[in-house]
Parts: C-alpha cells; structure tokens; sequence
C-alpha cells in the first residue's frame, strides 16, 4: 500500500486517517499542499478550492466520512482555521474567541466538532469547538 502511495512527492506529513481516508500535507517541490487518498482503491481524490499559491498548510484532518476537511493554514500575515466542505468545494473560516493563533486541529468523526491547539498570549491551549450545519 505505501509503495503505491507514496512515490510521487518528496515527503508527506500530519497523517490524519479516517475509515478508508487518509489526509497528509504532501510536499512537491519544496510546497505544501494538501492531499486526500482512498485507501480502498488507492486513488487521490480531487480538492478544488483547497490548495492555494498564496497560502501554506501547517495541519489537516479528516471526518471518517471524508466529506469534511478541517485545516490550519498560513497565509499571508494570518493563520487561518477553516473547515472544507469536500461536497460543496467551499471554505468557512472558524474565528477563535478570544483571539489566538491555531496550530493543530482534529476533526471528529462526524464531522461537527474539532480540537484545535491555539497559541495565545505564550501559551498553548486546547479549544473544542462545535461546527454549526
């Protein structure tokens, strides 16, 4: 399985794996970019919207259903949490109250709650945030 898998980047990491899913940030040609495989049939399934030029993924994870994507990513100045509507190709950004930086998020199997790890104030803490729809 991982020599089918894995041949065509240069490195993959932050593995997120989810019933026949599997999430990484793959890196091609010193870029990262966010990759989802079946495992089942060993196919790389399409993200449109997803990966961006201007912007650099630094965690990903899967609902075990793999309809849903939620992603930590800087661009710009910022770093974003978002969650991916595989379905629909849309984007939401989940704003963090009180403010702080995201670093590593974790979706639930459904897909409706996320841990995130949030950076505020030099210190790392834990949010558990429900997802509306």
């Amino acid at each position: 399985l991982n020599d089918a898998l894995f041949q065509s980047s240069n490195s993959y990491r932050e593995p997120s794996l989810a019933n026949q899913w599997l999430v990484s940030l793959a890196n091609y040609q010193g870029k990262d970019r966010i990759e989802m495989i079946n495992i089942l049939n060993r196919t790389r399934v399409s993200l449109p919207g997803l990966n961006r030029a201007d912007s650099q993924p630094i965690s990903v994870s899967v609902s075990a259903n793999g309809e849903r994507l939620a992603l930590v990513r800087q661009r710009a100045d910022k770093t974003e949490l978002l969650v991916y509507r595989r379905k629909l190709g849309t984007l939401q950004r989940i704003e963090l109250t009180p403010k702080g930086i995201p670093r590593r998020v974790s979706l639930n199997s459904t897909g409706r709650v996320l841990a995130v790890q949030v950076s505020r104030q030099g210190r790392w803490d834990i949010e558990v945030i429900r997802l509306k729809g």
